[in-house]
């Protein structure tokens, strides 16, 4: 079973998706839809707003993530993702590596305050930028 048959049944999305959503799988680190089309050229994608509507539908599926800071696109990497209103990603700044996790501590803790300033929290994206392990070695 692939990491991404728990939040939605493979034969649901269409091609489009189902291409994005390989390429994401397939690559070592996080692409730019730019990145995407270039790889998806040969497989009919002509227009930057075909991979953005597919990577749109895929995040609502919670299959992909969008890396704010690099303005780049990940695979959900982990199962249940969904269930963690909070997803922290670590990103290696020289080698690009990126690690997916949820720490429910850190949830607790801004989601507390979120409720004490009776703000509508929506979702929680948090992003550590640094050496990974193999590049501080």
């Amino acid at each position: 079973m692939s990491v991404h048959e728990h939040s939605h049944e493979r034969d649901e999305l269409t091609r489009n998706q189902g291409l994005v959503l390989d390429t994401l799988d397939d690559a070592k680190g996080p692409l730019s839809a730019y990145s995407i089309l270039d790889r998806l050229r040969g497989e009919g994608f002509r227009a930057p707003l075909q991979v953005y509507r597919a990577l749109d539908k895929l995040m609502e599926f919670g299959l992909v993530h969008r890396l704010e800071s690099l303005n780049a696109f990940v695979a959900c990497r982990q199962d249940e993702c969904g269930a963690h209103g909070t997803i922290a990603f670590a990103i290696c700044e020289k080698c690009g590596m990126v690690a997916e996790f949820t720490n429910d501590e850190v949830a607790h803790l801004l989601e507390d305050w979120a409720r004490s300033e009776k703000f509508e929290l929506a979702k929680t994206t948090i992003e550590l930028r640094g050496l990974c392990e193999a590049c501080t070695a």
